[in-house]
């Protein structure tokens, strides 16, 4: 038996690749866990972004409210105390400025509801403060300064004007408070946004630096099993070379015993085969002293003598005839199998096709005589092998398969043949009998028969094709089941080789 070694095998690449699917699945889970959060984040900052620029754009807008308010009342003041045109021009101006800046002031902040109740204050006080102006400016128009200054230092515009200013600042406190809120939301997504990226980044690297470690754990294990693997390669090499020496020899050894032992088997087989016919002639005249005593003096004639004279001994004569011939061709069964293993093999190029059509051409009469057809599928591929081999194994199939057909059904066999990776499948199919599946390695054994014993044979054949396949590189199997026909495969080396054949 040859001795076997075991491999310390690496990862197998069916759990490589799982792993690394695992972690390539994790990894991009990762990425796109953190593409969602990045963008929720990021489309939360625009929004924080956006309200923080919006607070700035109120401020904005309630300083120029303010500003505008302040110079329409310093301008007011400046005409009522000069009367001059230039500062009533300029009165006029401001105060048409005011009323724009506070419309877009409360469409910027319609959505906070304070706001709007401090404008809707701050636009009442407007209203009254601009019926005082109104009244003021029109005592200066009509040239009574005096009374205008008078009435301005009593009016309620003072007081008007403390109230919007104190309401303004109350708006830009609000808005100042929302811009520090807003800020620190901003602050707290950017904080968000920089810890989830850089989450994924160790992640990213985590599952690159696991991928890497499991490829270079199964490269270096990969290495060191080849390594093995060809020690073990060189070492079995060695071992199967000395085996098949060793089988070679006892192969030959076997062949030599054959010979040898048919050849002393005949010796006696032909003694039995001589002296049995010198008993086959000598019952001739002992028949005729039988036949003469009982008609001339049947007394001196013993029932026993005349059946042991007419019946026993041409009978056991008759017995030993069978027995003998039986062992005649079994010892020659045995030679043929002996001769054919010393026979030397000769590789050459065959075409399939013409072997198979020549081998059917030189038993046609019997085909024809079994009501059997033989049918040859082309094209088939073309081997290098021994043609005598060859030939016997085909003839041996092509003749079983008629020999063994099913009563009543005509025969048809089919021979193909298929390249498959180096080799070649040659086919023999027909629709005979069939063999029951518990015999299909019985049937190569040599002596051995399946089925009903009606057809002459010693049970030589299919062990003959056996040992030829094997001398071929190849084996033979058998594909069946009764009643359904059976497929004979022959599979043999595409190209066979000194080498392979012996």
């Amino acid at each position: 038996m040859i001795h076997r070694e075991r491999l310390r095998l690496p990862l197998s690449e069916g759990r490589v690749g799982r792993w690394l699917v695992g972690f390539m699945v994790l990894g991009f889970v990762a990425l796109a866990a953190a593409a969602v959060a990045i963008g929720w984040i990021t489309m939360r900052n625009e929004q924080f972004t956006a309200a923080i620029l919006q607070t700035q754009d109120v401020r904005q807008a309630i300083a120029d409210v303010q500003i505008q308010l302040e110079q329409s009342e310093t301008t007011r003041r400046g005409y009522v105390l000069t009367g001059k045109m230039p500062s009533r021009q300029s009165f006029v101006t401001t105060s048409e400025a005011v009323e724009p800046r506070l419309l877009v002031l409360r469409r910027m902040t319609a959505d906070n509801p304070r706001q709007i109740a401090r404008l809707d204050r701050i636009e009442t006080q407007m209203e009254k403060l601009r019926t005082l102006r109104a009244a003021s400016v029109a005592l200066v128009d009509a040239g009574h300064i005096a009374d205008a200054q008078r009435r301005f230092a009593d009016d309620a515009s003072v007081p008007l004007m403390r109230g919007i200013r104190y309401r303004m600042l109350a708006m830009a406190g609000e808005e100042t408070r929302l811009l520090g809120q807003r800020t620190a939301l901003q602050s707290r997504a950017t904080a968000l946004f920089v810890s989830v990226a850089g989450a994924a980044a160790i992640l990213l690297v985590v599952v690159a630096i696991l991928s890497l470690v499991v490829v270079r754990r199964y490269t270096t294990d990969l290495a060191g099993s080849r390594n093995q693997l060809r020690l073990f390669n060189e070492r079995l090499e060695e071992q199967v070379l000395e085996r098949t020496a060793d089988l070679s020899r006892a192969n030959e050894e076997i062949q030599r015993f054959a010979y040898i032992i048919s050849h002393d088997l005949r010796s006696p087989l032909v003694n039995v085969m001589g002296f049995t016919a010198e008993l086959a002639a000598a019952s001739a005249p002992l028949a005729e002293l039988v036949d003469r005593a009982e008609a001339e003096a049947p007394h001196i004639l013993t029932e026993d003598a005349r059946l042991a004279a007419r019946e026993d001994l041409p009978e056991a004569i008759g017995f030993i005839r069978t027995s003998t011939q039986k062992m005649d061709r079994l010892i020659n069964a045995i030679l043929k199998l002996s001769r054919e293993g010393r026979r030397s093999i000769t590789p050459e190029h065959i075409d399939p096709v013409q072997l198979v059509e020549s081998i059917v051409g030189s038993m046609q009469h019997i085909i024809d005589d079994r009501g059997a057809t033989v049918r040859v599928e082309r094209p088939m591929p073309a081997i290098v092998t021994d043609r005598l081999a060859l030939e016997q194994i085909l003839s041996n199939l092509i003749e079983n398969a008629t020999k063994y057909l099913k009563p009543g059904r005509p025969g048809e066999i089919v021979v193909s043949s298929q390249a498959e990776r180096g080799r070649m499948i040659l086919s023999v199919v027909d629709n005979g009998r069939g063999i029951d599946p518990r015999d299909h390695q019985r049937v190569f054994d040599l002596f051995r028969r399946s089925g009903t014993q009606d057809q002459p044979g010693e049970g030589i054949g299919l062990a003959h094709v056996r040992a030829l396949a094997y001398r071929l590189g190849g084996t033979i199997d058998v594909q069946s089941t009764l009643g359904d026909g059976a497929t004979f495969r022959l599979n043999l080396p595409a190209i066979l080789t000194i080498q392979d054949a012996s």
